[in-house]
């Protein structure tokens, strides 16, 4: 195992950030009311749950009562479409889903339950070579009985942008609800609700230093949302459960340094970024990046290789002592072909052999110098000794 070990796989997880966990803390042992009990102890928990969602409101630039809080984003993406699904269905009979083929699971696979399951129809979205959807194409898909359209602010695979506003405005002209998964997103490009003319919006604080177990969904007032988790009152019964106070107060807490420093970070991911396309597409031979050259997330460079085995390609770099992915985390382990590189037209012999490379706020220029020295003669044994067979 090597000495040295350089993390390059933050868009599976990032590190919780001290002043993240230094906020958390007292809400652990000193402050642990119960927000719902009417005590004093329940008020401190309270107040501290109600602060946390007007931070969250201010860098959304919403109301605080268009912020639930939830587990993450899956559990967000998850409310977001089933609720919305539901509530439309029932308000004006309307049983279309239209999504993408890029989604991340949380929201492909409830769009396909709530088809197989709950009698609704699914349509997705053609994406070109860049996993990228033409708003032309919305225009000329969405009907009446569209119940909801949903398409990814920043893909977590190949880091392209949609063009969020335009599928918005859209949306909104039609009267049909637009949500968009930005749990990559927020880590660094803008999420202002009405500057992306959205109407739900999920978050998960473990992408920007925030803790795991936490996210929140953001619900334009107005916009019909069908619970589907009983129980408590918890989040306008929303959400069922005992609010996690410290996770929440973290969330926000960490939602604020990431608005206070996204530009600057952004700008100093770019030029790691920049570094990292050019060194691995000039040293590695086969090579291909995946996603928009341009309209990508700051921090996101992804690659395919041709005739390389993706899984042993990451075994061998975490014995040199790197971290990164094939893909999205949810995905890691899985032989078979990535879904979204499918949807990219890719064959066997490319799409099997990806690679995620993402940077945070610790890694510097020496160690992007390392990881590309390091790349080329790793993908050379890993091809040799796992060639791929299609």
């Amino acid at each position: 195992m090597a000495e040295r070990r350089i993390y390059l796989d933050h868009a599976a997880t990032t590190p919780l950030d001290d002043r993240v966990f230094a906020a958390m803390a007292p809400y652990f042992r000193e402050k642990f009311g119960n927000p719902s009990s009417i005590h004093v102890w329940g008020q401190e928990g309270e107040a501290a749950i109600e602060g946390a969602r007007r931070t969250v409101a201010e860098i959304l630039g919403s109301y605080s009562q268009e912020i639930l809080f939830t587990s993450g984003g899956s559990e967000s993406d998850n409310l977001a479409l089933r609720g919305a699904a539901l509530a439309e269905r029932h308000a004006r009979g309307a049983t279309r889903i239209l999504t993408t083929p890029v989604e991340h699971p949380a929201v492909l696979k409830t769009a396909q339950d709530l088809a197989a399951r709950h009698g609704f129809h699914l349509d997705l979205l053609p994406v070109d070579g860049y996993g990228r959807v033409d708003p032309g194409d919305l225009v000329a898909r969405i009907t009446p009985e569209t119940a909801i359209v949903s398409v990814i602010y920043a893909n977590n695979e190949i880091g392209t942008l949609n063009p969020i506003r335009e599928l918005g405005a859209i949306c909104r002209e039609r009267g049909v609800p637009f949500h968009t998964d930005a749990v990559q997103a927020a880590s660094q490009l803008p999420i202002v609700v009405d500057s992306l003319n959205v109407d739900l919006m999920s978050l998960g604080a473990h992408k920007f230093y925030g803790p795991k177990g936490v996210g929140a969904l953001y619900v334009r007032n107005g916009t019909g949302l069908a619970s589907t988790q009983t129980g408590g009152s918890q989040e306008r019964g929303f959400r069922a459960g005992t609010h996690n106070v410290p996770l929440i107060i973290g969330l926000a807490e960490a939602l604020r340094i990431t608005h206070e420093e996204r530009a600057s970070q952004a700008a100093r991911f770019r030029i790691l970024r920049e570094r990292i396309i050019a060194g691995v597409l000039e040293r590695v031979p086969e090579s291909r990046l995946t996603g928009h050259p341009r309209d990508r997330l700051p921090n996101h460079a992804s690659f395919v290789f041709h005739g390389v085995e993706a899984n042993s390609l990451l075994a061998a770099l975490d014995i040199a002592g790197y971290g990164c992915s094939s893909g999205s985390a949810c995905k890691t382990g899985a032989p078979e072909p990535s879904d979204i590189l499918a949807a990219l037209g890719l064959g066997d012999d490319w799409s099997l052999g990806s690679l995620r490379v993402t940077v945070g706020r610790s890694n510097t220029r020496d160690e992007i110098e390392a990881f590309l020295d390091a790349l080329p003669p790793i993908v050379r044994r890993v091809r040799s000794a796992f060639p791929v067979r299609t």
